[in-house]
């Protein structure tokens, strides 16, 4: 299978919400949305819907309103989203790190730390100009004392999965694997 094929779709659906979070080039988003296929869920990503709610691009948020009221914003778009019916949702990098954002998705849903490595993320993070924390330095310096502050954080997920230079759908059967195995995910 290819890198950017799904694997096979299975009839099932989620107990409650699944929401990737990690750094910024973890794959949250790839991963997640090729989950969502796999299991015929809905998949959101919380930075789009943050952009529609606010009218504007997230580096123009930060670059107007500061990142205190991107994560303000963030918050409340996250806990209106959890009060959906359960699909799969991928965070920003910093989501997860706000303790109001993290209790709620303690509750509503199961959370899945899509871990990569310091050069893993350097080199996709690479290929887009639009991360607002990684404008004004060395990406790979920012990142690392992203990793030091966060990484103990995002270990409080539900599930770790590495995210790696190797097919999505590694990832995506591995999540898919891990979710059967506690139960979030019923076959139908």
């Amino acid at each position: 299978m290819a890198k950017d094929e799904q694997p096979s779709k299975i009839r099932a659906h989620l107990k409650k919400h699944l929401v990737l979070v990690g750094l910024m080039g973890a794959g949250k988003s790839a991963i997640g949305r090729r989950v969502a296929t796999a299991i015929g869920a809905r998949f959101l990503d919380a930075d789009r819907e943050i952009e529609l709610a606010a009218g504007m691009k997230i580096p123009d948020i930060f670059d107007s309103r500061g990142e205190a009221e991107f994560r303000d914003g963030e918050r409340r778009v996250i806990a209106r989203l959890l009060d959906e019916a359960p699909h799969v949702l991928a965070t920003g990098g910093g989501a997860f790190i706000d303790d109001e954002t993290r209790r709620l998705l303690a509750e509503k849903a199961t959370t899945v730390w899509m871990r990569a490595d310091l050069d893993v993320l350097v080199k996709r993070c690479g290929r887009r100009s639009n991360r607002p924390l990684l404008k004004n330095g060395n990406p790979r310096e920012i990142l690392g004392k992203l990793m030091d502050v966060r990484y103990p954080v995002y270990a409080e997920a539900n599930i770790e999965v590495y995210s790696r230079d190797e097919p999505h759908e590694i990832a995506v059967n591995e999540i898919i694997g891990q979710l059967k195995r506690r139960g979030d995910l019923v076959l139908t």
